[in-house]
């Protein structure tokens, strides 16, 4: 079954608001920085890139995370692959996904190839020499599970637990856990209790660290043995 596309409105002419969940896809104040502060030092990915990694994440959005990522993949000068998978419900078309992309001087080459490349059905392509993408659409309550891969990292990037909180309950928590490495690791904007515990209960260990801009605090963790 094809997806539904995301519903989107824009903050200030640049920041898609998701008409759904009532909710910014990345920061207002610099969502490049938010992604290398909570995903890339989260996750302890730029030490990481010397061998090969396998990302997964909850929500692929504008596709922000996952060039992001490349960037700092590149600038580790690595040969060794790059693998990302994105579970994304509600997929933005390709038109606001380069509005949205346009807002950053450093996708000026990786945003458009992303464009061209993007299907809202989801799929897998050779986004790059080095670089594989899977974007799989549909829950992920029932995609996490049903998944055949294995994860080295997490991004947990759904929108606010608040607005969102079918993408942070115990059980996608335990899916994850699951479908991750001896020794993998997560990284979550939020520091919301609830989800803090069903990532414990999951097997990670969990810390509460600084956030990003005026959040206070965020969450990451490591799959305990």
């Amino acid at each position: 079954m094809q997806n539904q596309t995301a519903d989107v409105s824009w903050k200030s002419g640049r920041v898609p608001v998701s008409g759904r969940f009532d909710d910014p896809y990345f920061s207002l104040e610099n969502g490049l920085e938010e992604t290398r502060h909570v995903f890339l030092e989260g996750n302890d990915l730029p030490g990481r890139f010397d061998g090969p990694v396998h990302i997964a994440e909850l929500g692929f959005g504008t596709g922000l995370n996952f060039l992001t990522t490349v960037l700092e993949w590149q600038a580790a000068g690595t040969e060794a692959p790059l693998r990302f998978t994105s579970f994304e419900a509600f997929p933005l078309t390709g038109e606001d996904m380069d509005r949205a992309l346009g807002a950053f001087d450093a996708f000026a080459t990786l945003g458009p190839a992303l464009v061209r490349q993007w299907d809202p059905t989801g799929g897998s392509v050779d986004f790059m020499p080095g670089v594989t993408l899977t974007v799989l659409p549909g829950d992920a309550r029932v995609q996490v599970p049903a998944w055949g891969g294995v994860a080295d990292a997490w991004y947990l990037d759904g929108f606010s637990p608040a607005k969102n909180p079918e993408l942070w309950g115990a059980d996608l928590m335990q899916a994850v856990a699951d479908h991750t490495a001896p020794g993998g690791t997560f990284a979550t904007y939020t520091a919301a209790g609830f989800v803090r515990r069903g990532l414990e209960h999951a097997g990670f260990s969990v810390q509460r660290v600084p956030g990003f801009g005026r959040k206070r605090h965020m969450s990451r963790g490591v799959l305990a043995p």
